[in-house]
């Protein structure tokens, strides 16, 4: 008869001996990620960063026996902690924060805004469809102001208001606070579009064109009320000095949705699911400057409402800010990141 087969004992680690053996290891691991972490890698020697990775590999061995031998709680969280660390400094986003928010700007911003010119240019198509829809709907028939724009909005800027009151709001004093009033109905409104339009697009992107459409709605119908009064051109001169960045970051938030909205419907080869996180990454990213851009509009109209009074000079104004934006988010740069 053969002798009963015996399983291999499990080989006993010391918990102290264990330390000693791997301990100069792991401190001097510790020491390195905690200069990255404090400073940056600058700091770091070339012979540290070349020991980094193997150190790292050496921890997680380390990390590996602690847990199936069970040893004490404190080491393996020490070493779990440790390893997470290191871990994200090899393998996460490289230098220091200021580094990381200078190459979002430099690079990954724009790269991610450029990515998107077709769905932008879809949705300034829209707004542009929507203004000129409801400046048509309003001339012919002004009760149609009253249904596109709220009367706490209008204050008395309707098709009954006379060429004098129009024009008060837009250069005299006497109208600040109802200009200030307009000015930030209008900031907080255009931040919310941009907002659910991209938090939207994943419903197939249905809500997020309605948006850009309702978005140019508001502007046709006020342009119809401006228009015949002589004073077209001094609302868009008003608007272009804030508007190009305003409605700018509109239709990128749009296009971010859109694109989220046409990965979730048509996926290719893709998951859906994968496809949508996709979109998402590329989208996000866009949404985090169109916050930027939201901000400069609101300190653009403020500066503007307030010092420039000259319809030439806001064009003017506005028309460079615009031109800025276009060199700087679709002028081709060398090394320019490719955001899919």
């Amino acid at each position: 008869m053969s002798a009963p087969m015996s399983s291999a004992p499990v080989p006993v680690v010391n918990a102290t001996r264990f330390r000693a053996a791997y301990e100069v290891e792991w401190y001097r691991l510790d020491e390195i990620v905690t200069r990255i972490e404090k400073k940056s890698v600058r700091v770091v020697d070339a012979d540290d960063l070349l020991a980094l990775p193997v150190l790292y590999r050496a921890a997680l061995s380390s990390l590996s026996v602690a847990r199936e031998t069970s040893l004490d709680r404190e080491l393996v969280a020490y070493l779990e902690q440790l390893c997470t660390r290191a871990y994200f400094q090899i393998y996460g986003a490289p230098g220091d924060s200021w580094r990381q928010i200078g190459a979002f700007f430099a690079t990954g911003w724009p790269a991610a805004v450029a990515s998107l010119w077709r769905e932008t240019i879809v949705s300034v198509a829209l707004m542009l469809l929507g203004a000129l829809a409801a400046y048509m709907l309003v001339t012919n028939d002004p009760a149609w102001f009253y249904s596109i724009v709220p009367e706490s909005l209008a204050q008395g800027r309707d098709p009954s208001a006379s060429q004098e009151v129009l024009r008060e709001v837009l250069y005299s004093g006497d109208g600040e606070g109802a200009l200030a009033t307009f000015a930030t109905f209008l900031f907080t409104h255009n931040s919310q579009v941009a907002l659910f339009a991209f938090a939207l697009g994943f419903a197939f992107a249905v809500p997020t064109a309605f948006l850009m459409l309702y978005n140019g709605l508001m502007l046709g119908a006020f342009f119809a009320i401006y228009v015949p009064k002589g004073l077209g051109v001094a609302l868009g001169g008003w608007l272009f000095i804030h508007g190009t960045t305003e409605l700018f970051a509109i239709a990128i938030a749009g296009a971010a949705g859109f694109r989220i909205g046409l990965a979730v419907a048509f996926p290719g080869r893709m998951r859906r699911l994968d496809s949508a996180v996709a979109a998402g990454r590329t989208g996000g990213l866009a949404m985090a400057g169109v916050v930027v851009m939201l901000l400069a509009a609101g300190l653009l109209e403020g500066i503007g409402r307030q010092t420039v009074q000259s319809d030439a000079l806001r064009y003017a104004i506005g028309g460079t800010i615009l031109l800025g934006w276009l060199i700087y988010f679709y002028l081709p740069r060398p090394n320019r990141e490719r955001t899919p």
